[in-house]
């Protein structure tokens, strides 16, 4: 599992880990599937840094305003995840606003490497409105900057339980055909008991919240491509993060 683990954290962060940890095994399809159970774990590893980094920052400077906390914190954010999911958002809003209701058009748009007004225009709206909710986020508690990042992660496991995955040549294709549907519903469980343990009775009305933009995310995918691509899925990571912050930055 530690391989798997690796593959993961590799293909999800920017972190400067040796490439040839995982060469052997980084194309076989059941390894690849089960670097998909580790998401979760990811997740947490980028939610404890970001901690960390809160931590070390106002140790240093203990005067620091919650506005240049919340920008440093999300200019880490992007950093870590190398802006993977970001791109995938960008991708997926071009797709949705030039693809004009046609799936393969659609797909088309978004294999184009170029990023569109709409694409750029999503960008700076949800780095804006994550930006405004970590303001808020930052002062309250700072389990909510850990668990946010695991609940997106996670949420691709369940997307990759519940929906097509449609590019059959696709990065994501090999993790979402031979996922193990056993070992997803123990890590979807555990993780839900982590969170849960952590925030209480406020993670089940997050987890609403969240099903919800789920559920509409997935209705959307299924209407326009007939199921999911790692764009999609990209985009989806980003805004339950979006929600997730803004849900705790009201409670």
């Amino acid at each position: 599992m530690l391989n798997a683990f690796l593959i993961a954290l590799q293909f999800l962060t920017r972190l400067p880990l040796p490439a040839n940890l995982t060469r052997d095994v980084h194309t076989d399809p059941d390894m690849l599937a089960r670097s998909v159970l580790t998401y979760p774990l990811v997740g947490a590893v980028i939610g404890l840094m970001l901690v960390a980094i809160l931590f070390l920052l106002y140790w240093w400077l203990p005067y620091t305003r919650p506005l240049v906390a919340a920008g440093i914190i999300l200019l880490a954010w992007v950093l870590l995840t190398g802006a993977l999911h970001l791109d995938g958002l960008s991708d997926s809003a071009d797709a949705w606003v030039g693809g004009y209701g046609d799936p393969e058009r659609s797909l088309a748009i978004m294999k184009d490497p170029y990023c569109g007004p709409a694409g750029v225009s999503i960008i700076v709206v949800v780095l804006l409105a994550k930006f405004a909710a970590l303001t808020t986020v930052l002062t309250q508690n700072w389990l909510y900057v850990l668990l946010v990042p695991v609940m997106a992660r996670a949420a691709i496991i369940v997307l990759f339980l519940s929906t097509p995955y449609v590019r059959k040549e696709g990065i994501g294709a090999s993790h979402a055909e031979h996922l193990s549907r056993k070992g997803a519903y123990v890590v979807l469980t555990l993780t839900g008991l982590f969170c849960f343990y952590l925030l209480g009775f406020k993670f089940v009305w997050l987890l609403c919240v969240l099903s919800v933009v789920f559920l509409l995310l997935r209705y959307l995918m299924m209407k326009r491509i007939g199921g999911t691509t790692g764009d999609t899925a990209g985009a989806m990571v980003e805004l339950i993060e979006l929600v997730g912050l803004l849900a705790l930055a009201i409670i």
